[in-house]
This record gives C-alpha cells, sequence and structure tokens, in this order.
C-alpha cells in the first residue's frame, strides 16, 4: 500500500469515529428523518452547547434574502467539495446524510 492510500483509510476511520461519537448521543426526537435536526434539536443543543443552529435554506428562500443566498452557496460549495472528495454518489445512496443535507439545501 502507498502512503497515501494509508494515510486516507487513517482519518475516514478517524472521521468515521468521530461522527459516530459526536452524533450518538442525538436522539430520534431530535432528528429529521429527511435529514438533519428538527426545531427541537435545534432548540436541545442551544440548550445544551450554546449553538445557534439555523435552518436549512432552500433555493425559494434564497431568492429573497440576498444574506440567506449567500449563506447557501457556502454550505452547498462546502458540502459539495465533502461529497466528491469522498467518492460519493447520492443516485445510488440517497440515505447518506451528506445527500440529505445537500438535498434539504437544494444542491
Amino acid at each position: 500500500m502507498k502512503y497515501n492510500e494509508i494515510m486516507s483509510l487513517a482519518l475516514d476511520r478517524f472521521f468515521k469515529l468521530a461522527m459516530e461519537t459526536k452524533f450518538s448521543g442525538v436522539k430520534k426526537e431530535y432528528q429529521n428523518p429527511e435529514g438533519g435536526l428538527n426545531d427541537a434539536g435545534r432548540a436541545y443543543f442551544k440548550r445544551t452547547e450554546g449553538a445557534n443552529l439555523k435552518r436549512p435554506v432552500s433555493a425559494e428562500q434564497a431568492d429573497s434574502s440576498p444574506k440567506a443566498a449567500k449563506r447557501r452557496k457556502s454550505f452547498c460549495a462546502r458540502m459539495g467539495g465533502m461529497k466528491a472528495d469522498h467518492n460519493i454518489d447520492c443516485r445510488n445512496n440517497p440515505d447518506k446524510a451528506i445527500c440529505k443535507a445537500l438535498k434539504k439545501w437544494d444542491c
């Protein structure tokens, strides 16, 4: 195995473990089945961690607000890059969290 392949596998395992640890405590009642958090989940994180999480911005909402449009553009660029980095095909795996997020944000 080449050095890059070994490092890639190590990073994949690290991120998988980190994500499992970070989100393992999120109860189903706080999760939206279409992906992300519901209102109760956002309130929970605000209470427990002080995080001010905002709702996803759809393309329709972005048309009415330049600030929302900028936020949506930034999110789609970041998550689209992550999707490409991890070679995720949303046509084959629509239940992946990244695919659900991109769909929710109309990316």
